[in-house]
């Protein structure tokens, strides 16, 4: 009896080419550098969310050491004596006729009684040292963390936002719409960005959301730019042809034909400007233009390193700069990597 031969039969995901974003992980993995980068990254991330939940740097508000207290490495401050106010020695007689802040000494000295044993409890030294109101800088610096990336994400979300819905429009629709969404552009590209978010930051009272919204309006034209002429170049290709000769809406042939294959542009412009805005952020803050003063962020961190560094105290600029770089490095080669797995020419070689 002759065997017959069948040929095994190829599963659909077997027989399905992989797409672009399986290809782009595939090439990202193989990028060491980029790899830990995004690990890095995302532990970033996740202390933001434990500091957004409060299970971290919840009291970094509180005074836990004494006044610039040094970090542990360099040992205990040195103890300084307080000037204790005491009531005038000699008999017990009523001096109220003479000194009429005689009935306020024992008021006085209960006082700096209190002020001491409060001071004795306070830590002498904090593993990253303290500021000039004895609060824990690493404490400072976590919750800083929170605040900067925060602001840097939510900013650059809505610049994509707005930079990716009118390139897709001045794109799509070239004409009238074209010309008006150019003239918009070229309106917020006259000036330097510097003093665009300078004058935007004069107009919006401080806070968190002003600064996303300070950021984000005057940082969307470069997306603008690159998303228009990507919607310019994919218009006229068949597939979008051939979508709207089947009856395909305005919509639909922008957002669920165009858009998908124009998304490696916008997501590295998104991480681009993450980094670009945290800068930002800190610069507003430390100019005094950017989060309210019930609030801590690196560049208030950097402000209030000031006076310190006169002092010789330098934990407090140590500690914002370090975690800001590590961060902004990370992020920064993270979208290196990023870009490189995506760019389309790329997707030949496989």
């Amino acid at each position: 009896m002759s065997s017959v031969l069948v040929s095994p039969q190829l599963t659909p995901s077997a027989a399905r080419a992989r797409g672009v974003w399986s290809a782009a992980a595939a090439r990202f993995r193989t990028d060491r550098v980029g790899t830990i980068s995004l690990v890095i990254v995302v532990l970033f991330l996740l202390l933001v969310l434990a500091a957004s939940l409060g299970l971290v740097a919840k009291d970094w508000q509180v005074e836990h050491g004494v006044p610039d207290a040094p970090p542990t490495f360099m040992g205990p401050a040195a103890q300084t004596e307080a000037v204790a106010i005491a009531a005038p020695s000699g008999p017990n007689v009523d001096i109220s006729a003479v000194d009429p802040l005689a009935p306020r000494y024992k008021e006085w000295a209960e006082a700096a009684k209190k002020y001491q044993t409060t001071e004795s409890v306070k830590a002498l030294t904090l593993p990253f040292g303290a500021d000039r109101l004895g609060r824990d800088v690493l404490a400072k610096a976590v919750k800083g963390a929170q605040v900067s990336i925060l602001v840097g994400v939510a900013a650059a979300v809505v610049a994509t936002l707005i930079g990716t819905l009118l390139g897709a429009l001045a794109g799509f629709f070239g004409g009238k719409v074209g010309d008006l969404l150019e003239w918009v552009y070229n309106v917020f590209t006259a000036m330097p960005s510097i003093l665009l978010i300078f004058a935007f930051a004069a107009v919006f009272p401080r806070g968190v959301l002003s600064v996303v919204m300070i950021l984000g309006l005057a940082g969307w034209t470069g997306i603008y730019r690159l998303v228009r002429a990507e919607f310019i170049k994919h218009a006229v290709r068949d597939y979008v042809r051939s979508a709207e000769a089947i009856g395909a809406s305005t919509a639909s042939r922008m957002f669920r034909h165009i858009l998908p294959n124009v998304s490696h542009v916008v997501l590295v412009q998104l991480s681009i400007h993450v980094v670009g805005f945290i800068k930002s952020e800190v610069i507003l803050s430390y100019l005094g233009l950017g989060v309210g003063v019930d609030q801590v962020s690196w560049g208030t961190m950097l402000a209030d390193a000031q006076s310190e560094l006169i002092l010789g105290h330098w934990w407090q600029l140590a500690a914002a700069t370090t975690l800001m770089a590590v961060f902004v490095t990370a992020f920064s080669l993270m979208t290196d990597a990023l870009r490189d797995a995506l760019d389309p020419k790329l997707r030949g070689l496989e």
